[in-house]
């Protein structure tokens, strides 16, 4: 199960190396500028945030699927605005591109115009603010500060906050927490303490998701004024960080399991450790390529699967 996950995050762009005609071209590159091999998240935390709602007694599948969308959309727009400004402001000229970090390569390849990904990126949000109107006029106007911040994280994050001391906070956020609250509430109509504890996770994989895909990126991300942590920390203390946040993760789970927040179900989430392990020990030897590239393997791994058991476990909660 690991190992197909892992070839389908990685291997999108070989998938579609079959010859196309000129319009076939065009809408591949259309296609691989959003990032598709990272767009795996918004799937995994819809399908969590509809976990945890099912689990408490709500669930609508059409709400589901519409918000699932909605958050495909921003995710796709965090991707394409962030190749744009990435692109503006030289860093993807100068990054060190991996399978997991460094941006599409469409722009520095000139293979699309800035003005063409900046557009896509802006259409992709507007239609999602679009979606997330019709959950406001349906399901309750407590959404909309949910809706108010994860706008700004979309927008802002990097021509602004990157420049921000621990810029991470905003991914873990913006492509964490606030997607499951948000999954929750449009199938409740309300929030809810047990489903912020069953979010937080969510928050805290993702941090690290972008924390680890930083480290390879440090020497151009310095260049453009970025101040993300493995530049303000040094390398060796953004390690740490990473390994302190990776541990937090199953301590948060088993800890809530005690206290009867989050069911017993959701302790095969900690099946993810072994990858864990892995990911922090290529962490702290983040100048050696060689052993960078698996951790960075490890942590999408962690990220992907840790909250897919998670869901699973509220589904078997529910039905055992």
């Amino acid at each position: 199960m690991w190992q197909c996950l892992l070839y389908s995050v990685t291997s999108v762009f070989r998938v579609l190396q079959s010859p196309l005609g000129d319009e076939g071209v065009k809408l591949k590159l259309w296609f691989l500028e959003t990032r598709p091999q990272f767009l795996t998240l918004s799937l995994v935390l819809a399908f969590l945030g509809a976990s945890i709602a099912w689990y408490d007694g709500y669930f609508n599948i059409g709400y589901a699927l519409l918000a699932g969308f909605g958050l495909l959309l921003t995710h796709i727009s965090v991707n394409t605005l962030n190749d744009y400004f990435d692109y503006r402001s030289g860093v993807d000229l100068a990054t060190k591109r991996t399978p997991f970090s460094g941006g599409s390569g469409i722009l520095p390849a000139a293979l699309l115009t800035p003005k063409q990904v900046f557009w896509l990126g802006m259409s992709s949000f507007l239609i999602a603010v679009g979606v997330g109107v019709f959950f406001l006029l349906t399901r309750g106007w407590l959404l909309l500060p949910l809706l108010l911040v994860a706008a700004v994280c979309i927008l802002f994050y990097t021509p602004v906050i990157l420049k921000m001391p621990w810029p991470e906070w905003t991914a873990g956020l913006g492509l964490g927490t606030l997607p499951i609250l948000g999954l929750y509430f449009v199938q409740a109509a309300q929030y809810t303490w047990h489903a912020a504890i069953a979010a937080i996770p969510s928050g805290i994989l993702v941090h690290n998701l972008l924390l680890l895909n930083e480290f390879p990126d440090t020497e151009a991300d310095g260049r453009a004024g970025r101040r993300t942590l493995p530049i303000i920390m040094g390398g060796s203390r953004a390690s740490f960080v990473y390994s302190a946040f990776a541990i937090a993760v199953y301590l948060w789970i088993i800890g809530w399991v005690i206290a009867g927040q989050m069911p017993a179900f959701a302790l095969i989430s900690l099946l993810t450790l072994p990858f864990a392990i892995k990911a922090i020990n290529g962490s702290r030897k983040y100048q050696d390529m060689a052993k960078l590239v698996p951790a960075l393997a490890s942590n999408v791994l962690v990220v992907l699967i840790t909250q897919l058991l998670l869901g699973l476990g509220y589904i078997l909660a529910r039905v055992i």
